[in-house]
């Protein structure tokens, strides 16, 4: 029987996702409890259930969050993707697109999130302002509790006494979040929800959803969630998870500085969100400088496609067009898949599976190859 129509390596969108699911709550099991091992060490058992010796805010205690806060981020975010890859049999660097960034698109990723800052202000601002009916008030109730506690905890962690901890600071709410978030939701689950659904954007802003939903920070819902969706947009555009860690590095980083400048000028850090840096024209430039960003990154990386990569193989058949892929890229044959079938109906239009020019002959000989066995 012809091999490429054999059974993919690689699982199914919803096994996959079952494993990733999997491999997330083992993550943040192992992570709780080795948090839990050091507090023990450090307090005894008298620091079970004394919230006040964790949230004192002497240096033993923010060490100790920082610590916990690192753990969660690896075992939790960092480890669980990396694990679906090696069960696919695939590696990393091929499964989740890490291809050698650019200098003009890092440069670019820069200024999408330089000028988008206003505006994601005012949507925060304006999210901030949420006033649920009355008949949901308790739950209204129970969010802003949440968001308290969670404010809390982040005050907590943003404190800095010298230029150390704002290096700390960095590494650790800014570099691994950005690390783990952006391989766990952009690489693993957005990449599960677009085979899923056949439709990026669909998966882009279903997984922007959850992104903002599981931060427990509902007043901060919405620009987490314009966020994740221009998190995701930036990793389907390149193809690659550098340009999206950049730009959620940035982000995090943005908040970091802004909380130490705070500090450093005696401003309470409970103002770092509640007040407007821009007058209102600002907000409208930001959007349309961010819009006008956004169109001309999706139109570079689409005009690099389109120069140098080619066709190798059309198809029908989604299943086929990855079986292809997956087989070129084992093969150290950089791949990628155009799905030119209609969004609405997807039994009309054809797959294509593109390489890299240079790759081109190499890719042919091994279809052929693989066609003939």
């Amino acid at each position: 029987m012809n091999s490429i129509y054999n059974e993919p390596e690689e699982n199914g969108a919803y096994i996959q996702l079952v494993i990733l699911l999997g491999f997330t709550m083992l993550g943040l099991l192992i992570g709780s409890v080795l948090s839990l091992a050091i507090m023990l060490g450090v307090y005894g058992t008298d620091g079970l259930g004394n919230a006040a010796m964790l949230t004192s805010g002497d240096a033993v205690s923010t060490a100790i969050l920082r610590i916990s806060q690192a753990l969660t981020t690896g075992f939790m975010f960092i480890f669980p993707p990396l694990l679906l890859a090696w069960t696919q049999k695939t590696k990393v660097s091929n499964f989740y697109g890490f291809r050698k960034p650019k200098a003009s698109l890092l440069f670019l990723v820069f200024l999408i999130m330089l000028c988008s800052m206003p505006l994601m202000e005012w949507i925060g601002l304006a999210n901030q302002k949420m006033i649920l009916p009355e008949f949901l008030k308790p739950i209204e109730n129970w969010m802003r509790d949440k968001e308290t506690e969670a404010m809390k905890m982040t005050i907590l962690l943003l404190k800095t006494k010298d230029l150390f901890d704002f290096l700390i600071n960095i590494s650790v709410i800014a570099l691994l979040p950005a690390i783990g978030e952006e391989l766990l939701f952009r690489g693993g689950i957005q990449r599960i929800f677009t085979r899923m659904f056949k439709n990026p954007h669909l998966a882009i802003w279903t997984c922007a959803f959850i992104f903002s939903a599981i931060h427990l920070q509902f007043f901060g819902f919405l620009p987490r969630l314009f966020l994740g969706a221009a998190f995701g947009y930036i990793y389907l555009w390149t193809g690659s998870l550098w340009y999206a860690m950049l730009a959620h590095f940035l982000n995090n980083a943005y908040a970091v500085g802004v909380a130490w400048y705070l500090q450093e000028h005696n401003i309470p850090l409970t103002e770092a969100d509640n007040s407007s840096n821009f007058p209102w024209y600002g907000y409208i430039i930001s959007l349309i400088l961010s819009i006008i960003l956004f169109k001309y990154l999706k139109n570079k990386t689409t005009a690099t496609m389109e120069n140098n990569w080619v066709k190798v193989y059309t198809t029908e058949n989604p299943v086929t067009a990855e079986i292809i892929k997956q087989g070129l890229i084992e093969h150290d044959i950089a791949a990628v898949i155009m799905n030119k079938k209609d969004s609405s109906y997807q039994s009309f239009g054809i797959i294509e599976v593109l390489v890299n020019k240079k790759d081109f002959d190499t890719a042919d000989a091994y279809i052929k190859s693989t066609e003939t066995e």
